[in-house]
Parts: C-alpha cells; sequence; structure tokens
C-alpha cells in the first residue's frame, strides 16, 4: 500500500511538471498578448489620441470660419457706400450624397446650377468624393439661385447664412472704396488699407453629425460670438463723387481717350472730397473687370506732368526774386538751344512779361525762369511741394513719382524740370501741390475723417501738414498769374461765371522707354477757386485724347463743369466783383470756345445731382 501510495505521488509529480511547463508557457504567451493589448492601448488611446480624435471629429463634425459683418463705409454726410448683408450659402456632406447614391448626380446638377467651369468644377467633384462632413459648393448666392437649388431637393446639399460686402451706389467711388474677396477680406482701396478696423472679429459654427450619420447645425454652435467691424466716415462726398465721374466719363468719350482721372480736395486740409477714374469698374462683380478698369491711377500712377508743373519753378522764380511778374522776357520765337540740346514751344512767342508768359503757357520763357533761379532752389522748390516722395494718403500701393536727385542735376535737366519734363509725379501729388499752395501748407491728403463704433463716433487723428517754403506774398502773386492763365490765356474755358478761378493747363508728350510719342499726349488742367479764398483745388487729367488735345480744350472745361457744380453745391457765395464784370467774361470766353456740346449749364447739372437717386443716370 505504501508503494502504491508512493507511485501515485511520483507520477502526480511527473504529470505536475510536465503541466506546468505548459502552464508557464500559456502564461507567457498571455502574458505577452496582455502587454501587447495594452501597448496598443495605449498607443490609440495615448499616443495617437489626437489623430483618433481628429479623424473622429472629421466624421461626426467640421469648423467653418464664418466673418463678421464689416463695418459700413459712409460719406461725409452719412450716406451708405459699403454695407455688409446677410446672404445664403450652399454646402454639400459627401457622406449623406454616398448614402443615397446620388453623388454623381449632386455634382453634375450644381456644377451646371452654379455654374462651376474648368478647376473649380474639377475640384468641387474631388471633394465630393472624400468622406468630409462639408464641402462649400458656392457662397453668398442671390436669392433666386438659393431658390434654384433648394427646388432641386439634392440629398446632402444644405445651406448656411454668411454676411456679403453690398455697395449700393454701384461704382460711385469703386477706386477709392476697393473690394472684397469671397472670404470677407479686403483686398483693395479702403477695403483693404482699414481692413483690420473694418473687418470685426468672426466667428466659428459646428456642423455636426449624430450617431446615424444625419446632419444638422447645432443652434447653440457659435464658438465665440461675431463682433461687427468699425465703420468709415470718409471725407468724400458721394453727391460731388457722382457729378466728377460723370463728366470726367462724358470727356473721355467725347474725346475718344484712353482714361481720365480727376481729383478734387478741400485745400483747407487737403481732405478728398472726390476722386474719379475711367475706367471704373462695379465692385459688387469686380471679378467680371480686368485691371486697368479696377486701377486707382490717380494714386498708383506716375507721369510727366508738363506746364500744370511750371507753378513749381514760378514759385521759385517769384520767391527768389530772381524774377518778377512784370519782368519782360524774350522768348525766342518759339525755341532755345541747351547744351546742344533745341528745345522748342508749342508756338512762337516774342518778347513777353513773365506774367504773360504763364498766361499762355510758353516753355522758352518758364525754362529761362528756371535756370535764372539755378538748380539747388529749384530742385528745393520742387521738393518743398512734395514731389519726389509719397502724398501719405491712406490708400495703398501710393507711387511717390521720381525725381532726379540734386548731385546728378545738370543745366539740362534744370531746363527741362522747368516746364513739367524729365520727372515723374502722380496725380494726387499734383492736385495736393496746387492744395498747399492755396493754403499755404503741405498736408497729407486723406480720406477717412473718423470711425463709428455702434454709437460712438471717434476723429481720425489730424494727417500731418507743414508749412510751404514759401511767402505770403509770394503765394498771393502767384495765385494771381495763375488767374490771368484762366482770365485771357490758355485756361480760358476753366472759368466759372462769378468766380475768381487760378490754375494752369498742360499738355504733354507721353514718353516710353523708346522716347516721346509723337501722337499720345497727356491732357491736364489744375486749379482752384474761388482764387481768393480757396475752398476746393481739382485736378483734371485726360490720357490720350483724340484730335484735340490741348489741356484747355480737354481739361478745362470738365474742370469748370464740376467745381462750379461743387460751388453751387456747397454754397460758396460769388466773388462780387466778378460777378459785376460776368458779361465781359461771358463775352471773352464765348470769343475762345468752340460752340457747347451739351447746352445744360454746370449750375443746372449740379441741382440735378443733388436732387437725384445717386446710382442712375451714368
Amino acid at each position: 500500500m505504501t508503494v502504491r501510495v508512493d507511485r501515485v505521488v511520483r507520477r502526480s509529480e511527473n504529470e505536475l511538471g510536465f503541466g506546468g511547463g505548459r502552464l508557464a508557457a500559456f502564461s507567457l504567451f498571455a502574458l505577452a498578448w496582455l502587454s501587447l493589448l495594452g501597448l496598443r492601448l495605449y498607443d490609440l488611446q495615448v499616443s495617437q489620441y489626437d489623430h483618433f480624435k481628429a479623424a473622429a471629429q472629421d466624421q461626426q463634425h467640421q469648423i467653418v470660419e464664418l466673418a463678421a459683418p464689416r463695418g459700413a463705409i459712409l460719406d461725409s454726410r452719412g450716406r451708405e457706400l459699403a454695407v455688409s448683408v446677410q446672404v445664403q450659402s450652399v454646402y454639400v456632406d459627401p457622406s449623406e450624397a454616398i448614402r443615397a447614391g446620388a453623388v454623381e448626380l449632386v455634382a453634375d446638377r450644381l456644377v451646371a446650377t452654379l455654374g462651376l467651369q474648368g478647376k473649380r468644377a474639377t475640384d468641387f467633384r474631388h471633394r465630393l468624393a472624400t468622406k468630409k462632413a462639408f464641402v462649400w459648393a458656392a457662397r453668398q448666392l442671390d436669392p433666386d439661385m438659393i431658390a434654384k437649388v433648394e427646388k432641386m431637393e439634392l440629398p446632402g446639399v444644405h445651406f448656411l447664412e454668411e454676411s456679403r460686402r453690398d455697395y449700393p451706389l454701384g461704382s460711385i467711388g469703386s477706386h477709392v472704396l476697393g473690394y472684397v474677396g469671397v472670404d470677407n477680406n479686403g483686398l483693395a482701396g479702403l477695403e483693404y488699407k482699414y481692413d483690420d478696423v473694418v473687418a470685426g472679429r468672426g466667428a466659428t459654427r459646428r456642423v455636426l453629425r449624430d450617431a446615424s450619420g444625419m446632419r444638422f447645425v447645432a443652434p447653440f454652435s457659435l464658438e465665440q460670438t461675431p463682433e461687427p467691424g468699425t465703420d468709415l466716415i470718409l471725407t468724400l462726398d458721394a453727391t460731388l463723387q457722382h457729378l466728377a465721374e460723370r463728366a470726367l466719363r462724358k470727356a473721355v468719350k467725347r474725346h475718344q481717350a484712353k482714361a481720365g482721372i480727376l481729383v478734387l480736395l478741400d485745400p483747407r486740409d487737403s481732405a478728398v472730397l472726390a476722386m474719379a477714374n475711367v475706367p471704373d469698374f462695379d465692385p459688387n462683380h469686380f471679378g467680371a473687370f480686368d485691371d486697368e478698369a479696377r486701377r486707382n491711377r490717380a494714386v498708383l500712377d506716375s507721369y510727366e506732368p508738363g506746364s500744370t508743373f511750371k507753378m513749381v519753378t514760378a514759385a521759385a522764380a517769384l520767391d527768389s526774386m530772381t524774377v518778377r511778374p512784370d519782368d519782360r522776357i524774350d522768348c525766342e520765337n518759339g525755341g532755345i538751344t541747351i547744351d546742344g540740346t533745341r528745345i522748342r514751344d508749342h508756338k512762337p512767342f516774342g518778347v513777353l512779361t513773365f506774367r504773360e508768359a504763364i498766361a499762355v503757357s510758353s516753355n522758352v520763357c518758364t525754362i529761362k525762369a528756371g535756370l535764372r533761379v539755378g538748380a539747388e532752389p529749384l530742385f528745393n522748390a520742387v521738393m518743398d511741394f512734395g514731389f519726389g516722395q509719397p502724398t501719405g494718403i491712406d490708400l495703398a500701393g501710393e507711387t511717390k513719382g521720381q525725381v532726379v536727385g540734386l548731385e546728378s542735376w545738370t543745366r539740362l535737366n534744370s531746363a527741362f524740370h522747368s516746364f513739367g519734363h524729365g520727372l515723374a509725379v502722380s496725380p494726387i501729388q499734383m492736385a495736393n501741390a496746387y492744395s498747399a499752395l492755396a493754403s499755404g501748407s503741405l498736408s497729407e491728403p486723406f480720406l477717412v475723417r473718423g470711425f463709428r463704433d455702434g454709437t460712438d463716433v471717434v476723429t481720425a487723428p489730424r494727417p500731418a501738414s507743414r508749412q510751404l517754403n514759401l511767402s505770403s506774398a509770394t503765394r498771393k502773386d502767384l495765385i494771381r498769374l495763375l488767374e490771368g492763365v484762366v482770365e485771357e490765356g490758355s485756361g480760358v474755358r476753366a472759368g466759372i461765371d462769378g468766380y475768381r478761378v487760378a490754375g494752369k493747363t498742360g499738355t504733354a508728350q507721353k514718353s516710353s522707354s523708346t522716347g516721346y510719342s509723337l501722337t499720345a499726349r497727356l491732357s491736364s488742367f489744375v486749379g482752384m477757386a474761388p482764387a481768393g479764398n480757396p475752398q476746393l483745388v481739382a485736378l483734371v487729367m485726360i490720357d490720350e485724347p483724340k484730335v484735340v488735345t490741348g489741356g484747355g480744350e480737354v481739361a478745362a472745361p470738365v474742370f469748370r463743369e464740376v467745381v462750379e457744380g461743387a460751388l453751387l453745391y456747397l454754397g460758396v457765395q460769388p466773388d462780387r466783383d466778378v460777378w459785376d464784370r460776368r458779361d465781359d467774361f461771358l463775352a471773352l470766353r464765348r470769343d475762345r470756345e468752340p460752340a457747347p456740346v451739351n447746352k445744360s449749364t454746370a449750375a443746372e447739372q449740379a441741382i440735378a445731382v443733388a436732387s437725384l437717386r445717386l446710382g442712375d443716370g451714368r
């Protein structure tokens, strides 16, 4: 019995030893499997947590950036030039279309209805093949288009409310205002320059999908409250802007010109009352216009100014007392040779007083005056009037023009610069130089007068200004010389019944890399009114007019139409002494002016414009 028990015990020990090995192996396997499982769980839940969370969120919901309503842009009298309106945009949940087996149908119908073409159509079809919860189809659509899409009742097609920029007056002031892209970012003009102020703070919205895959926009899914942008209050007056654009458009058409520019300033502080360009564009549909139509030539372009620049030479000559208004100067019958280069006048003149020479715009006389002044004083006058440097206007991309450095000036430079050749200026620079002459101070021209946030209105910081290095007596003498241009000289067509007007005509050959054109001209007039106490300064430039090219014939009448209308609109009283002798003036103008194209006067036009619903009557 003892032996049997011993055998059983030994047998059990042997079996236990064998079984213990299998158990150990199984235990090791289980431990390894659990370890691997733990590592995998750690990898999934810790190491790749952010990745899988993002993937789950991508399937369950998507964050959509929604821009805040942009602040309004108002003219100087509170009229709305740019506003934000709420519109509908279309998006697709591809998973819904896939489940309905209608991806191709949705793609085909939306591409056709929304007019998607080329790369846009290809990209849209590609995005629909993904498993994303949100794909834009088209944004900021008109109600009629939204109605068409709704009527199709396509699976996975939904709508979201957004803010869109709207310009209620269409093309009026378009180059100043600029335009806004589909993401509500300013792309040009004041919309771009003041984008940080006007844009406000946007919001994000979650587009969710529940466990069954159904999509919905959570009612309280805004990540933050949108803050509307700040309103801009401009110096621009919509009525004056309309008057300027209409007159400029007519002139460009009448003279079959390439383009036109008009700048209207308040010389007391260089506030921009109107800035017009032709061709123009509608910022509501800016993509339908090319770059040339959208270009603000008044600020971005530079040109050789021609005779309008003679004002600077005359200022330097009078202030240095090297020339006096009644000094008699031989204009050499139409030509002068400087260092071997022959420079001709636009017509032959004999001996003229300096006053007479400015009135008839003699190149030879002005060259002689500039040479008397000397290179350094003439250069200083050019810089004093703000040329060769940006004006500082609150628009992006302003050109600074081009002025030869004093160290490089030759006698020939002095001669050419004296009558506005061999250097480049911008229209806003030239208008601002005359504004400085009118007021005695060179100020930075500006467009934004103030800001409105809710009901709070804050005035914008006053732009920088400095006194001209020109005596008061010189300024008065020079303005009187420029009055002579309008009273009996090349600018007689700029005269305004009952007001003293001072200004200068310009007709410059256009230059290129190969020299000066024999036919292409820039015709211009820059002036101020009333000359005794200037309230307005205006520059008019017509680029490449056909047939008639003189600044006095082409640009001066536009100046008269706009400035006369503006004076009446602003309630500026006529000059009594001019009013009393208006019949003599009108007789003189009739002798020098061809029959008018349009019999309606500028006064009648101004009254019509003041009562006109803006945006009508191009």
